[in-house]
């Protein structure tokens, strides 16, 4: 047992192989003979595949010792910083790349030199190559989730008769294609399991240098044999490394704990996470709730609860359902003191923004939960309470803005986005902005103005100033296609004339632009854009989806025109509407939300 953990049957080998390993390592150290063609370089001589497989298994492990690395140190060279894992290549050549023949030059050959090949010729003589076409069967496999055939070429690939040089590409697209299939399918997970083991051993045999999405999928490879603590382990060896774990490489060490019922082991990848910076979503959270609710531990739950409010805001029905099942336990309705200080609640309900105390759990005694509506104004069907609007500190907002401003210099021309913030300041500020490209395209293949003109009349209807929004478009979309209508330019004329038009300029993202003038003007946003992608993820804040619950405007559209749908006057968050009265929103629709009320029965 390791870690609490049985060990896995890959690794039993280790002990009775060691000695087997020893003369292997003795018997590379020793150089190779000359070959008899000195234009052949020498055949490096490659541990046998299964002590490699075996050595990968047991290094992996956990132990009490500090966690060795796979290469063996060589005495007479320099020692080198690299990824675990991996050894060097001990040969001169890389399966990745070919050495280049030396330039012919006019004394050699008495003619003139040959043109240098095109990178248009290089790059087709490299798909056309073994390896290239080797990596476009392997690509469609992936596509297709086809492990059988990708297996095939493998074997094909490493056979002696007509063997492939393998790149860090092709591993990875076999390591990813067996953890799936360990993942997914019951019946031959072992076996995909063993075969991604196998093919990371000879991966680590070749020196091929491992990065973020091989070791990802190794710890899939763990989390699929039930042992956790491995999967944890190539965590801690990546950030030990210097290799940034993303979140998807904790989720497997992290769901694997839940699953065996171990909060403490689950709790340890929780703490990783908050030191590398990765912050947890909500099937990761909903884990944790889990797994501590099944464990009794009441401070964790309330710990946790706060987390997800904090960072997830309406949580899905299933969460919603962790949520129930924890406050029906014998647990919750023991979990809590009898006397508390009301002035520190007051405190802790101002300090919070409103809907949240912080002091714990108040009182004893069971729950009663079930589930409600709430009315437009935030009042519950079921007790009569009033859910409230947190208030966002404005210096919370300011810290965003300048945070935006970083990030869109870094990804932007500098001074066109500058030139955007004075624009902003002369003409601004403006009680909505409108993401015209996601209103314009709003079920529809062609951009259509009078669609954006329709939404900016009814949203200068419904704000205070009943000024103009601030319209942000593409400069291709202004001067270009439907913009040289007559009917369209009239309104584009229109817009101008009021201040309130604003085009990007060519190769420059407008995201960051009407999200920027939408943070720093404290106006709302209208789009449908759910604000998920790589961009906004760049923001890594939990201040964000707070911000976009109080300001983005959703539209739909019918025959009578366009239909707003504003944010709500209250907070779609976790709340304590009283000292023991609490409301879970969920929903996996937005348009449908449920709430959850939880009642202290004292």
């Amino acid at each position: 047992m390791i870690g609490g953990t049985k060990t896995c049957k890959f690794t039993k080998q280790i002990l009775s192989r060691s000695l087997a390993e020893k003369q292997n390592s003795a018997k590379e150290a020793q150089p190779n003979p000359t070959p008899a063609n000195p234009a052949e370089p020498p055949t490096p001589s490659k541990p046998s595949m299964g002590v490699a497989a075996a050595a990968a298994r047991a290094a992996l492990r956990p132990t009490a010792a500090t966690l060795l690395l796979f290469s063996r140190p060589h005495q007479h060279r320099r020692a080198t910083q690299h990824l675990p894992f991996a050894r060097r290549r001990r040969h001169s050549y890389s399966s990745t790349a070919t050495v280049a023949a030396p330039t012919p030059t006019l004394g050699d050959s008495g003619g003139e030199a040959p043109e240098p090949e095109g990178k248009a010729a290089r790059r087709r003589r490299a798909r056309e190559s073994p390896e290239g076409l080797l990596r476009h069967q392997l690509d469609m496999c992936s596509r297709n989730a086809d492990l059988p055939t990708a297996l095939r070429l493998y074997d094909a690939a490493v056979s002696p008769e007509s063997p492939v040089p393998l790149s860090l590409h092709h591993y990875n697209c076999l390591l990813y294609l067996c953890s799936n299939a360990a993942a997914s399918d019951p019946d031959s997970s072992a076996a995909a399991a063993q075969r991604g083991f196998d093919i990371f051993a000879r991966m680590e045999a070749d020196g091929v240098q491992p990065n973020e999405a091989t070791l990802t999928s190794v710890a899939r490879l763990a989390a699929a044999t039930r042992d956790p603590a491995m999967a944890f382990s190539v965590v801690r060896r990546m950030a030990a490394a210097g290799v940034p774990p993303r979140l998807r490489t904790y989720g497997p060490a992290l769901f694997a704990y839940c699953d065996a019922k171990d909060a403490d082991g689950a709790g340890q990848v929780e703490a990783h996470m908050d030191a590398s910076g990765v912050v947890p979503e909500e099937p990761e959270l909903a884990a944790l709730l889990r797994v501590n609710a099944d464990k009794a531990r009441a401070e964790e739950v309330y710990r946790l609860l706060h987390r997800t409010r904090a960072l997830v805001r309406q949580v899905c029905d299933t969460t919603a359902q962790a949520v129930e099942a924890w406050f029906r336990s014998d647990a919750a309705s023991e979990a809590g003191v009898d006397k508390w200080d009301p002035r520190k609640i007051k405190e802790g309900v101002v300090k919070g923004g409103g809907g949240w105390h912080g002091q714990g759990w108040l009182g004893k005694g069971p729950w009663s939960v079930g589930t409600s509506e709430m009315d437009k104004d935030g009042t519950c069907q079921r007790c009569g309470e009033r859910l409230v609007c947190i208030d966002i500190d404005p210096s919370e907002t300011d810290n965003f803005a300048s945070s935006l401003t970083e990030l869109a210099i870094k990804r932007e021309a500098r001074d066109d986005f500058l030139c955007f913030q004075s624009w902003l300041r002369r003409h601004g500020p403006f009680d909505a902005v409108i993401d015209a490209a996601n209103v314009g395209l709003y079920n529809s293949k062609a951009f259509s103005f009078s669609q954006v003109n329709s939404v900016v009349n009814a949203i200068q209807r419904v704000t205070k100033s009943k000024k103009l929004p601030l319209i942000i478009l593409h400069r291709n979309r202004v001067s270009g296609g439907p913009a040289k209508a007559p009917f369209n330019q009239k309104i584009l004329e229109g817009w101008r004339n009021a201040g309130a038009l604003y085009a990007t300029p060519p190769g420059s993202n407008d995201d960051w632009y009407w999200l920027y003038a939408a943070v720093s003007c404290r106006s709302l946003l209208v789009t449908n854009d759910e604000m998920r992608d790589h961009l906004f993820q760049l923001l890594g804040t939990s201040f964000f989806p707070r911000w976009k619950e109080k300001h983005q405007v959703r539209l739909t559209f019918s025959g009578r025109g366009p239909t707003l749908h504003l944010p709500p006057p209250y907070s779609i968050v976790i709340q304590v509407m009283n000292l023991n009265l609490n409301n879970v929103s969920s929903s996996d629709d937005q348009s449908c939300a449920v709430n959850v009320i939880i009642v202290r029965m004292m």
